[in-house]
């Protein structure tokens, strides 16, 4: 790592690293604002097709159905044939498919183009924490890994802005962002193909790679414990954030009464109070050397913000909720326990690693929207689905207890 470090570092003003997170951060923009186009035309979207809560959360359950599936093999075809040759046509054929999604006459049609948007975000996490990890000093991986993580809070709200100024404020038909998100996402991944490398492997690398791979079984992953316990974490986590970002919206307008541009600026409190939450944290995490007791604080806080957006009537605490969710909550914890994947995972298997710990997190992605969608229809109201996201972020804190710091392969050979 080092000596790829340094080749490139000599190469110009701005060390390669440097230029890897940045591009990397539009990268979460680019998948994140494309999602969330989606949130705030819920409306629109249910009356146009005639349907059901549980069917209008079906649609990102659908998407995501797509993209957790597709983690598992990116990651493995990332570290078998080139991670830069995965990332970067997934990244540009998904922005294609979110331009025809908006095209798309019947649910059914609307349906299976959005699936296929969720299928080659699937190409991306993966293979992209693994380019980072490789490119990133080590002790600045949590860091840097929470700045390329704040392009997630950056393309949430850029995502709401998009839909609720084109559709609410300006009028504009509700298929628009559509359009307008997939030609900039085709853009970002063009700047991708110019800016990244695949580190060039020795030879002895790769048949120490084809040794290693020979011997490693995806289920060698799971004899992990810390591993264990990152994915129990990540997948409570994104459940959660699923619930609220795919919801909030919908809950803003129906439960609290606001409506056209308050309701993105509202939703954007949670992405906007993630970038400084996600940054300190990491530094903290960094500083301390350790990621269990900083999970041990902010995991609790997020239970309690989740809580308090519908326990209380009170706009104030409402804001300050969502201001505390955005801290505490997953955006912020996600580089954190991408830290402990980085500490404990095979070095030749990180891109595998990663999709595995991106699948099952994102499994919470798949059941979010649908059991949200589901348990409002069965017992009238959304507050249900909230609370049952803090229940399960409960059972992640409990998992993040059990993560053992005083066993963590890579960092016992970088201290050696």
């Amino acid at each position: 790592m080092a000596e790829q470090n340094t080749s490139h570092e000599t190469k110009g003003m701005v060390p390669y690293w440097v230029k890897v997170v940045i591009v990397f951060t539009l990268g979460w923009i680019a998948l994140y604002a494309t999602r969330t186009i989606l949130n705030p035309l819920m409306d629109n979207i249910q009356v146009d097709f005639g349907l059901s809560n549980s069917q209008l959360g079906l649609i990102m359950s659908i998407f995501f159905l797509g993209y957790a599936g597709m983690n598992v093999p990116s990651g493995i075809l990332g570290d078998k044939f080139g991670k830069k040759r995965v990332l970067v046509p997934g990244v540009i054929i998904f922005g294609a498919f979110a331009i025809i999604t908006g095209m798309m006459p019947t649910f059914f049609l609307f349906m299976a183009t959005w699936l296929m948007v969720g299928i080659f975000q699937g190409f991306y996490y993966g293979p992209q924490y693994g380019l980072s990890s490789e490119a990133i000093p080590t002790k600045r991986i949590t860091l840097g890994s929470a700045i390329i993580n704040s392009g997630m809070a950056f393309g949430t709200s850029i995502g709401y802005y998009i839909s609720t100024y084109t559709v609410d404020v300006w009028g504009m038909d509700w298929r628009t962002p559509f359009y307008i998100i997939g030609v900039l996402v085709i853009l970002i991944g063009l700047v991708m193909w110019w800016v990244i490398k695949d580190k060039p492997k020795s030879r002895e690398q790769r048949d120490a790679d084809k040794v290693a791979e020979n011997k490693l079984k995806l289920g060698d992953l799971f004899k992990n414990k810390n591993l264990i316990m990152a994915y129990i974490t990540i997948f409570s986590a994104i459940y959660g954030f699923f619930v609220i970002i795919t919801w909030l919206p919908y809950y803003l307008e129906h439960a609290r009464g606001i409506t056209g541009g308050s309701v993105a600026f509202v939703s954007s409190l949670v992405p906007w109070a993630a970038i400084p939450g996600s940054i300190l944290f990491s530094w903290i995490a960094d500083k301390m050397g350790k990621r269990r007791p900083v999970l041990l604080v902010m995991l609790p806080l997020s239970i309690l913000a989740v809580v308090s957006i519908v326990a209380f009537d009170s706009m104030t605490v409402l804001y300050i909720a969502l201001i505390g969710y955005g801290i505490f909550g997953k955006i912020s914890t996600n580089p954190v326990l991408v830290a402990v994947v980085a500490d404990n995972a095979p070095k030749h298997a990180y891109s595998t690693a990663f999709g595995v710990y991106n699948f099952i997190g994102m499994c919470g992605s798949i059941l979010a929207p649908y059991i949200t969608g589901f348990l409002t229809d069965i017992t009238g109201s959304l507050n249900t689905g909230f609370y049952f996201a803090a229940g399960l972020l409960v059972i992640g804190t409990i998992a993040s207890m059990f993560i053992n710091e005083d066993n963590r392969p890579n960092v016992e050979q970088a201290e050696a």
